[in-house]
């Protein structure tokens, strides 16, 4: 590979962000693709713009022919971070499920009797405030963010830094009365409508969850939604057309 190349892919990969490396099977030569080229000449509009677009809403690498070429995508996509606020119950049965689906789980909890390596084996557990433990996380918008705890002096800057980062998911456990509270302070801080919507609350699908295992499927499966939401919508247009 290329020296310069894999630099850039390097680059990409510590700065977490999303590339495409494209080779032409035909001489062997390869150049990095970045998400924002795509809207720009030469690429904008073309198939294999189009094909591009659709590895890295999969995440999928590929192999493509465009305009007689045999190409193979190889697509890099930062792997989904999923922190949570609260060492509670149904962080501790989120926990192995995560894993299981390859998500990296972080726990952060100033309650030092919840916030225990004890109780979360194999997860990094923060017993810090929101506010000291998640700048030091790198969140951004390939993280899942959810609050646990009920209590809106942890869980508020919580959500703030997550809105902030524009976390693909962000989730909040309580009742639909809560979450009117909830948003009736964060509208007081500043926050606009639009951002207050992107908070899933009540979290997790509507699947009458009672235990906090079955509410821990109902989160990770609204986020598993979440994150491949466009690419649904993708294939849903393309068999419409």
């Amino acid at each position: 590979m290329d020296v310069q190349l894999l630099a850039g892919l390097n680059a990409a990969r510590a700065a977490r962000q999303p590339c495409v490396v494209v080779t032409e099977l035909a001489d062997g030569s390869s150049r990095l693709v970045q998400p924002d080229e795509l809207a720009k000449a030469p690429l904008a509009g073309t198939a294999l713009s189009e094909a591009i677009g659709e590895g890295l809403r999969s995440g999928r690498s590929a192999m493509v022919e465009i305009d007689g070429k045999q190409l193979f995508l190889a697509v890099q996509v930062p792997p989904v971070k999923l922190v949570v606020i609260g060492a509670v119950h149904i962080s501790q049965a989120l926990a192995p499920m995560a894993a299981q689906v390859g998500f990296e789980m972080i726990v952060v909890d100033p309650r030092t009797a919840f916030a225990s390596p004890e109780r979360f084996p194999d997860v990094r557990v923060l017993a810090e405030w929101p506010d000291i433990a998640l700048p030091t996380l790198g969140i951004d918008a390939y993280t899942a963010f959810i609050v646990l705890t009920h209590d809106p002096k942890i869980d508020d800057p919580g959500i703030s830094h997550a809105l902030e980062r524009n976390c693909f998911y962000i989730g909040a456990l309580g009742s639909s009365r809560t979450h009117k509270k909830r948003a009736e302070r964060m509208r007081a801080a500043g926050y606009t409508e639009e951002q207050i919507g992107r908070i899933h609350a009540p979290i997790g699908l509507n699947i009458g969850a009672i235990s906090p295992a079955e509410i821990a499927v109902s989160i990770l499966s609204q986020i598993i939604a979440t994150l491949r939401a466009e690419r649904v919508a993708a294939k849903a247009a393309k068999a419409a057309a």
